[in-house]
Parts: structure tokens; C-alpha cells; sequence
């Protein structure tokens, strides 16, 4: 009898499309509630979750994305992990190309300026993302890409016009 999971104890990660289905259900759930479902403050050892706002790089348009996020001080960090896909995601090449962001959190929205960790920064925060949700040593294990921890940090800068 074949298994998906790993003989090596390893935690099992699933197929894309379950991913994707999950990340579609999640945007419907806060688009239906009008905001009122799907995000959460970070506390102590929990994770929280953001909506993340940015121009797509090609066609100028929002783009909106939920990501799980740790506190960072005033700003937040988030894993450019694509669920271990080898192309980082989408999110994170729009904020390459255009670094300002839109933030939303439970009960406000923040500008953001996002940034990838520098290689100290990125390496703790990358322990302290693996002890919260060991899924992101799984999915580092699928790609060959490092994958990039972005900070995204509090803007007072106004937006282009």
C-alpha cells in the first residue's frame, strides 16, 4: 500500500492545490465577513494572521494576500515560503518591485515599507517561525531556494500619486 507521507517521520506536507483551495477559502471568509474573520494578533507563542495589500507588479492592480505573521516591534515578519513551491510567491515579487504595502490587522490598517532579513536577523526569526509552525522546515526541505523572511515596517511616507 503507497503512502504520501514520509518513512522518516518527517511531518507530512501537503499536495498544492490543497494549499491553494485552503488560501482561496480563507480570502472568501474575511471578503464574506467583511473583515470581521480571518485575521488575528500574534501572542506569546502563537502566530498571528494579516491581510496583506500590494500592487502587482505587472498589471498595477491590489493584490491582497493572508499571511501568518510574528511582531517584530512595531513592525511584522512574514515567511516567503509558497508552500515550499521553488518560485517564491507572487506577494514577494511585487514588494520587490514596489516595496510600499498595505497591512491589515484585527481593527487597523498599517502602511508598510517591506524588506527582506538581513542574514542574522532572518536566522532568528526563522527559529522562532519553525517553533511556532514546523511546517516551514518541510517546506524548506521541498525547495532549493532560500526562502526569504520580509519585514515589513511601518511607513509614514505618503504613497505615489
Amino acid at each position: 500500500m503507497s503512502t504520501d507521507r514520509p518513512q522518516d517521520g518527517r511531518s507530512f506536507v501537503p499536495p498544492r492545490w490543497v494549499y491553494r483551495a485552503l488560501w482561496a477559502l480563507h480570502r472568501a471568509g474575511y471578503a464574506i465577513s467583511g473583515g470581521r474573520l480571518g485575521l488575528r494578533s500574534a501572542a506569546g507563542d502563537r502566530l498571528g494572521t494579516l491581510r496583506l495589500r500590494t500592487t502587482g507588479r505587472r498589471s498595477g492592480q491590489e493584490r491582497a494576500t493572508m499571511l501568518t505573521y510574528l511582531a517584530t516591534g512595531e513592525g511584522f515578519a512574514v515567511v516567503a515560503s509558497n508552500a515550499g513551491a521553488d518560485a517564491p510567491p507572487a506577494w514577494w515579487l511585487n514588494l520587490q518591485a514596489q516595496p510600499r504595502a498595505q497591512v491589515d490587522l484585527p481593527g487597523r490598517s498599517v502602511r508598510a515599507e517591506a524588506r527582506a532579513a538581513a542574514a542574522e536577523e532572518r536566522a532568528q526569526l526563522w527559529d522562532r517561525f519553525v517553533e511556532r509552525q514546523g511546517l516551514y522546515e518541510q517546506y524548506a526541505a521541498k525547495t532549493e531556494r532560500e526562502i526569504p523572511i520580509v519585514i515589513l515596517e511601518p511607513s509614514t511616507r505618503e504613497a505615489d500619486a
